[in-house]
């Protein structure tokens, strides 16, 4: 199975629903990916309004 972007929040899932926003609208390309390990100490992760731990897209398509 492939890797898709949620449109919604940005999480990388090979599901075919978003496990963070329970979103089915998925993305087959996007742009820039961000590890977040530690969503509460991390700026990256506010400015991308990520709270849950994970594997993000920076730009969907």
């Amino acid at each position: 199975m492939t890797e898709k972007a949620c449109k919604e929040c940005g999480r990388i899932t090979e599901e075919n629903e978003c496990p963070v926003c329970r979103n089915n609208d998925l993305a087959d390309s996007w742009g820039g990916t961000v590890l977040v390990m530690n969503p509460e100490d991390s700026e990256i992760a506010e400015r991308l309004g990520v709270n849950t731990p994970g594997t993000y897209a920076v730009r969907t398509r």
